[in-house]
């Protein structure tokens, strides 16, 4: 079974168009990094490389669709619905498209407040088991075929600050990842458990705390061995860390979409195990 896993696409209205006062005072210190710091322009042709993606996706023949969050610059609708239309028949149809919140999804307390990114991506969080969930949706199940289930995580909080990235997936969605893992219904299934934060940075160590996974290790705990993989996006670098014994095979999508560092995973499962991964590049026309 094959797989394309992409990651912190990153959407971005013109926010100089937008009504000011309605951005709010979290937006406003970001203008500074849109304009100044260049993020603007590094992802001006963002809806055309996820567009893209998604129709190499189909060529390659995937079976499912992963995206692990940052669907956005900030949380606006508009940027929402670019991603959508950029996905196109792909997340139309739940049983082969997997889209989690980023922390750029939630980033202001409005946007969690009146479930944005649920409005156009909550379909997709419907549980094949949902007896497992413990915080809300999450953690969610995708059955793919005979040979593998997909599982998304939450660890996406609204931030105190801009600044603080960091994440957490929380004690009870981590009881109810370890009631899946043992479930009988998925013995013999490659697990490929998909969160926005890196449990590893692309040295093999923990992130920073303001930026990092917190509860990283409980995760990978719980996901020993190539059986499991934790496809997760944030750090903008494209990277693999094979499973061990004690820890799961871990691939960093990076950022899809940014100028200059465009590009995705095509993963590859077999007999119930995570084989391995392919970098691929988008070929963006215009």
């Amino acid at each position: 079974m094959r797989f394309v896993h992409c990651s912190d696409v990153h959407i971005t209205a013109d926010y100089l168009a937008q009504p000011f006062f309605r951005l709010g005072w979290r937006r406003w210190v970001a203008l500074a990094e849109l304009a100044v710091g260049g993020r603007a322009r590094a992802y001006r042709r963002a809806p055309e490389t996820l567009a893209a993606i998604a129709r190499e996706a189909r060529a390659q023949k995937a079976d499912h669709l992963i995206l692990s969050g940052d669907l956005t610059a900030y949380a606006l609708d508009s940027e929402f619905e670019g991603a959508r239309a950029a996905l196109s028949g792909w997340v139309e149809d739940r049983t082969r498209c997997t889209v989690i919140p980023g922390n750029h999804d939630v980033y202001t307390p409005g946007s969690e407040r009146s479930r944005r990114f649920e409005r156009y991506f909550g379909h997709l969080l419907e549980s094949d088991l949902p007896e497992h969930c413990r915080e809300g949706a999450f953690p969610f199940v995708r059955l793919v075929g005979e040979e593998a289930a997909v599982i998304g995580l939450k660890s996406a909080r609204v931030p105190p600050v801009p600044g603080i990235s960091n994440g957490l997936i929380g004690p009870a969605q981590l009881e109810g990842l370890h009631a899946l893992v043992k479930d009988p219904r998925l013995a013999g299934r490659a697990l490929l458990v998909v969160v926005h934060h890196a449990p590893l940075t692309p040295r093999g160590r923990a992130d920073k705390w303001t930026h990092g996974l917190r509860d990283a290790e409980a995760l990978c705990r719980l996901l020993p061995g190539p059986r499991h993989a934790v496809l997760h996006g944030h750090i903008h670098h494209r990277y693999h860390h094979l499973a061990t014994a004690e820890r799961p095979h871990i691939f960093g999508a990076g950022s899809s979409t940014m100028a200059g560092r465009e590009g995705y995973w095509v993963i590859d499962v077999s007999q119930g195990q995570v084989v391995g991964g392919e970098k691929h590049v988008p070929q963006v026309s215009g």
